[in-house]
């Protein structure tokens, strides 16, 4: 019996050298058996922090529309667009400088035709300063993410809709008065936040 023990441990150390020198051929080849969880967990943490990278984006600014100054000539006491200019639905944002204060709003003509004017804040979330983005049809407010339908702009007043702006159609052009934009102050005023 003893000769088929040390056979047996032969065999055994035979096996045991040919398993290491398998083992450091699959390491040198590069074919040695790696565990999969590492490259899962890198997976589903590049695809979280794309997720919460464009959830933030989609939160925190909407879809931004870009700003301009609105063309006011010195000394006039009102500024004035070609209204084809809002022919294709898409809201429109503009700002008036006047001292320290910028006043943002925005022009669109909505679902029914008509030319609307508002200011890009509201009664509620105006400290944010965040303003409106456009959705197809309607307005979001960028800080509570609240929609408006855009044929109630400039209609419906208060709360977190869009703060209305006095607007008026003349020969073709919509025509907003410098008073009534400095009406608006009031929500860009944010030294005196509440």
């Amino acid at each position: 019996m003893s000769k088929k023990r040390k056979k047996s441990n032969q065999n055994e150390s035979t096996v045991k050298k040919q398993d290491k020198i398998e083992a450091k051929k699959a390491v040198v080849l590069g074919t040695e058996k790696r565990s999969r969880l590492p490259v899962l967990v890198g997976i589903v943490g590049a695809i979280l922090i794309v997720g919460a990278a464009v959830i933030y984006a989609n939160l925190s600014v909407g879809n931004p529309s870009a700003i301009a100054s609105a063309p006011a000539a010195a000394g006039s006491t009102s500024i004035s667009f070609p209204a084809s200019l809002f022919e294709d639905g898409k809201a429109r944002h503009f700002e008036h400088v006047d001292g320290k204060h910028t006043i943002r709003y925005f022009v669109l003509k909505s679902s029914d035709g008509i030319v609307r004017a508002a200011f890009d804040a509201c009664d509620v979330c105006w400290p944010a300063g965040k303003g409106y983005y456009q959705e197809g049809d309607s307005m979001v407010c960028r800080n509570c993410g609240r929609k408006f339908a855009s044929v109630l702009v400039n209609e419906v007043k208060g709360g977190c809709n869009p703060a209305p702006l006095n607007r008026t159609l003349e020969n073709g052009k919509l025509v907003i008065q410098i008073k009534d934009i400095l009406n608006g102050k009031q929500y860009f005023n944010f030294e005196k936040k509440v």
